[in-house]
């Protein structure tokens, strides 16, 4: 079973408390989305594998450890996955984005994908999934589905918080996806809302209602 990894860092605590505030405005809460997600990336990148080259220092040449060539891939999920992919290239400049656009259909209630663009070498990628909030799970879900289609076999969730049920839903259906979380809430309010969340993120991040 994938494992679910809920952060504990104090200024990942610290600035997702302004990242739900309401009083917070849509350029604070950009600039805190994008430095909560950098500080996560430290931790979806832990177990990336090292090896050892031989370089030379100021004073001796000597041996230190980089990371060894493993290809990754972020993939946010439209629109508001985006907020999260600058503090991710902050960190991992060279990583090739991919995009997937999904809208939910209002008889079938089913996520449809309208938008899907992605690195041509996805099967040999290590993907980390970027989404705001994991609510229902419903997205997230289908999305995950969509790459694996695509030929991904290594892929992590990233999400600012989520709720117990959006959880379970993708580890229902995506046993072995790691999920990575800033905080996980209580549970989803009868209209599919995070509580106590932080309202909709793509609407906080571009000023929209």
């Amino acid at each position: 079973m994938g494992k679910v990894i809920v952060m504990d860092h104090p200024l990942i605590k610290h600035k997702l408390t302004y990242v739900r505030d309401i009083n917070t405005g849509a350029k604070e809460f950009r600039e805190l989305v994008k430095e909560v997600a950098m500080l996560m990336a430290y931790e979806v990148t832990r177990e990336l594998p090292l090896e050892e080259i031989e370089i030379e220092t100021p004073l001796t040449r000597a041996k230190s450890e980089v990371i060894s060539g493993k290809k990754l891939g972020i993939v946010p999920i439209l629109r508001a996955g985006l907020g999260m992919v600058e503090g991710m290239l902050n960190l991992l400049p060279t990583v090739k984005v991919g995009h997937i656009g999904l809208y939910r259909d209002p008889e079938t209630l089913q996520p449809v994908e309208y938008y899907c663009k992605l690195p041509t070498d996805l099967q040999e990628r290590d993907l980390i999934v970027l989404d705001p909030m994991l609510a229902t799970g419903g997205s997230a879900k289908a999305a995950i589905t969509f790459l694996k289609e695509r030929g991904a076999t290594n892929i992590k969730l990233m999400c600012l918080i989520a709720a117990p049920e959006g959880v379970k839903v993708v580890h229902d259906e995506h046993p072995d996806v790691d999920i990575y979380l800033g905080g996980l809430d209580e549970k989803l309010n009868d209209h599919g809302y995070i509580l106590p969340g932080l309202g909709d993120a793509g609407d906080r991040l571009f000023g929209t209602k």
